[in-house]
C-alpha cells in the first residue's frame, strides 16, 4: 500500500526543517553564552595562586665518619 508524497507534504517538511534548524541555532547560541558567562564568573572567583609543592622528607640521616 504505497502512498505518494504530495507537494503539500514537501512544503510542510521544508517549513519544519527550517524551523528546527533555527531553533537548534538559537539554543546553541544561548547555551554557549551561558557557558562563557559561567566560565567568566568562575575565573573571577578563584584566587590566582600557584599550587603548593609538597615538602619532601629527608630520607637519609647525616652520618659523620
Amino acid at each position: 500500500m504505497g502512498t505518494s508524497l504530495t507537494p503539500q507534504f514537501w512544503q510542510l517538511f521544508a517549513v519544519l526543517l527550517v524551523a528546527a534548524t533555527g531553533v537548534t541555532f538559537v539554543l546553541t547560541a544561548v547555551f554557549d553564552a551561558l557557558a562563557l558567562r559561567l566560565l567568566h564568573r568562575r575565573g573571577r572567583r578563584t584566587p590566582t595562586q600557584a599550587p603548593q609543592q609538597p615538602q619532601t622528607a629527608k630520607t637519609h640521616a647525616s652520618v659523620r665518619c
